[in-house]
């Protein structure tokens, strides 16, 4: 399949290109501005993988949760590029694609996204259910004692990790639970093809008004 996706829920910007198997991916380190780094963005990997939009089959996208104003922007940019070929758009959630991306071979993995100051959203998955693409849709939000202690709970159940970006705050709590922590740097725009591959059956370009962020939460100025 040729896939375009893209990742900017929270301090990482991506956009990637599947070509006949081949990915090529570009990485932006200003997430913060992703209105204007975005397009560019999506400009390069098209260039670079020597792509042309009308041999696109579907736009895939980091749906969430994560920053209000990335998502947003995220959704308006994959929304015009569907819109204007007439293609698919396919919503994969994030807490999933983060977990799966760190390929844990056993136990469990909890994925960790910060919401509003002092708050996190997490959700936890087992192996199993990250290899068969088939994942639950229950999403917390709570503060880093919570993410901490949820942890705690998980890993003396067995081995456990913990995947997330610059959680600063979370990590020293972290060091007690039993659980493990992994910097989610290997999660990007690349992380959501095997998923929009899955899901591409069931697309459906009429459905393009209704698809929506995941944003979990009313949106706050001072949120994010």
């Amino acid at each position: 399949m040729n896939i375009l996706a893209i990742e900017c829920t929270h301090e990482a910007l991506s956009a990637a290109v599947l070509k006949a198997g081949i990915v090529t991916e570009a990485v932006s380190s200003d997430w913060k501005r992703a209105a204007e780094s975005l397009v560019p963005l999506v400009e390069q990997v098209m260039t670079e993988s020597r792509l042309n939009r009308q041999e696109l089959e579907c736009i895939a996208l980091s749906s969430g949760p994560g920053s209000f104003t990335s998502l947003r922007i995220g959704m308006s940019v994959a929304k015009g590029i569907a819109y204007g070929l007439g293609i698919p758009l396919i919503p994969v959630p994030t807490m999933p694609a983060m977990a799966a991306s760190l390929r844990a071979a056993a136990g469990t993995v909890m994925a960790v996204i910060p919401a509003r100051k002092g708050e996190y959203y997490y959700a936890s998955y087992r192996a199993e259910e990250l290899s068969s693409g088939v994942w639950h849709d229950e999403v917390q939000r709570g503060s880093a004692t919570d993410v901490a202690a949820a942890a705690a709970v998980l890993a003396r159940s067995g081995e456990t990790a913990v995947v997330g970006r610059r959680l600063i705050e979370l990590i020293p709590l972290l060091a007690g639970s039993g659980a493990v922590y992994r910097e989610a740097a290997h999660f990007s725009a690349r992380s959501l093809f095997s998923d929009a591959e899955r899901l591409f059956a069931g697309a459906n370009v009429a459905e393009l008004n209704a698809i929506t962020p995941d944003y979990r939460q009313a949106f706050s100025p001072n949120g994010g």
